[in-house]
């Protein structure tokens, strides 16, 4: 398989080249662009992902419902849409909330050096996912109220950026809080807000993380 490459970023998100992913995704990372895509059905409940314990970085950890890096020709949204049937066999519309920079170690092995754009999609609860081997070991369906259970006594297991996108949420567009109000009230109370502040600083002990506007 041809070596990946992905876009090298300013603090801007402004392309400033390209680099091989295994060297972006050393210890001390190269800054990067990224995507995190959360899946809700009507409902509010939202698509978790078990990343495969084959992952370099935080393998067997659950993530949000698809994280992956946009190619040089594409949008946040396109590229997106163009991984859901790779990782999920599905097909999803979905909209842009925001952006945020974040670097974070993984243990020794490497780390995440990232402006990741934030995605969301709306699909059915009897949707039928397939799990792409060596991408996704497990998928679930969980409700705020459940998630805020887990993140409390479990928090070391979800991936950093997953927990920050979730923080952010209501700083997205009006437009966007306003179109998808029944679906993100649950997961934007103040008692979320404190646990996943808390979850957070598990993974980013010194705060290096930032929305972009």
């Amino acid at each position: 398989m041809a070596e990946e490459n992905l876009i090298l970023v300013d603090e801007k998100d402004n392309p400033i080249g390209t680099e091989e992913k295994v060297k972006c995704h050393l210890p001390k990372g190269i800054l990067h662009r990224a995507f995190t895509a959360l899946l809700f059905d009507k409902s509010g409940k939202l698509v978790l992902t078990r990343r495969s314990k084959e992952k370099m970085l935080w393998p067997n950890d659950w993530d949000g419902t698809v994280a992956s890096h946009p190619r040089e020709s594409e949008t946040y949204v396109s590229s997106g849409e163009r991984r859901m049937p790779e990782e999920l066999g599905i097909q999803c519309s979905l909209d842009y909330l925001f952006k945020f920079e974040y670097h974070v170690p993984y243990k020794d092995v490497g780390s995440e050096n990232e402006i990741c754009g934030t995605l969301i999609g709306i699909v059915d609860e009897s949707t039928k996912f397939t799990k792409i081997e060596g991408e996704i070991d497990e998928i679930k369906w969980i409700s705020a109220e459940e998630l805020l259970t887990e993140l409390k006594a479990n928090p070391e297991i979800y991936c950093p950026w997953m927990l920050i996108a979730l923080e952010l949420l209501d700083k997205s567009k009006t437009l966007m809080l306003e179109k998808y109000e029944n679906i993100l009230s649950s997961w934007m109370s103040d008692e979320m807000h404190e646990v996943y502040q808390q979850a957070i600083k598990i993974h980013l002990p010194d705060n290096n993380w930032r929305l972009i506007k």
